[in-house]
């Protein structure tokens, strides 16, 4: 049986998160910098989708989603709508540009 963990910062951890598909944090991290493009945006979108939002940005940050909402957005689910939210909300705040 393979042990998921919220232990994001351990590379040999298995995020809880890809309990569909378990991989190592550094496997993880591999495939988001160096697979192909269709890779990169199948597994961002499924961190947006599955991990809590607090941890997104140990694998992303809010520049890299938004350069990328056009690809990301349309896998999100209603997930979607949380994160359109969010970033309307920093937005307004003057966080983000």
């Amino acid at each position: 049986m393979t042990m998921l963990s919220t232990d994001l910062d351990d590379p040999s951890a298995i995020p809880y998160f890809l309990w569909d598909e378990p991989m190592t944090v550094a496997r993880l991290r591999q495939r988001l910098s160096a697979g192909s493009q269709n890779e990169q945006i199948r597994l961002l979108a499924k961190i947006l989708r599955e991990a809590r939002d607090t941890d997104v940005w140990k694998f992303t940050t809010p520049s890299e989603v938004r350069a990328k909402w056009s690809e990301l957005s349309r896998h999100l689910g209603r997930r979607r709508q949380f994160w359109e939210f969010l970033f309307e909300c920093w937005e307004k705040e003057g966080l983000i540009g």
